[in-house]
């Protein structure tokens, strides 16, 4: 009578257990789904706001470059300008018809000249710099969100074997309860090594004959 009453104490511990499966499982995987779908429309919209950048960078960038140019062109350039300035100006210097006033705004404009050269180059540099620098981590960026990829692929694999697991809980003809059967299943369909690395993590150790399974 002892082990009637025991072994029917099992059987409804191990329908509870599936039934508490049963209504967990769908809500996990429902989790999932919203999970996933959210950290999609997030990075989507980050890729489009740093494609929104992408043009601004590259007319920053050009405008550098242009700077650039019009400092260090021999002639036409502003360095060209300071000195033709410098060119024509000094010898003034050294004729004594000029007066002392003269003399020093000459020096004046060359100073003022020589200034704003220096003050542009030491301008553009940095500027030329910072928007290389800014442009390559952008790009760097756009490499890192593709982890987003490899996350979609992992939460969709994981819906789908959830998914199959509530069919074997409902009783499904189809279903194959064998967990060996059902891990190589599951593993046959991993795309990256992570997740290969995560699925035998678990099996490191043998199966112990001296373990029972338990319900409660």
């Amino acid at each position: 009578m002892a082990k009637t009453s025991d072994s029917t104490s099992k059987v409804q511990q191990a329908q509870t257990l599936v039934n508490l499966c049963a209504g967990v499982l769908p809500v996990w995987a429902r989790q999932l789904a919203t999970s996933r779908a959210q950290s999609e429309q997030a990075v989507a919209q980050m890729l489009q706001a740093f494609a929104d950048i992408g043009p601004h960078l590259d007319m920053a960038e050009r405008q550098s470059t242009q700077i650039n140019d019009a400092l260090n062109q021999a002639d036409d350039g502003v360095t060209g300008l300071a000195r033709a300035c410098d060119k024509a100006l000094s010898p003034l210097l050294s004729d004594p018809s000029l007066s002392p006033q003269a003399q020093a705004a000459i020096r004046h404009v060359l100073e003022l000249v020589g200034g704003t050269v220096t003050a542009l180059e030491n301008i553009s540099r940095p500027f030329a710099q910072e928007t290389k620098l800014v442009s390559e981590q952008v790009e760097r960026m756009y490499l890192g969100f593709q982890y987003q990829d490899r996350i979609s692929q992992m939460m969709a694999l994981l819906e789908t074997d959830i998914a199959r697991l509530q069919e074997a809980l409902d009783g499904r003809p189809a279903a194959v309860l064998d967990l060996d059967g059902w891990l190589a299943r599951l593993e046959s369909q991993y795309a990256m090594s992570e997740q290969r690395e995560n699925h035998a993590a678990g099996q490191d150790s043998g199966p112990d004959d001296n373990k029972e399974t338990t319900f409660f």
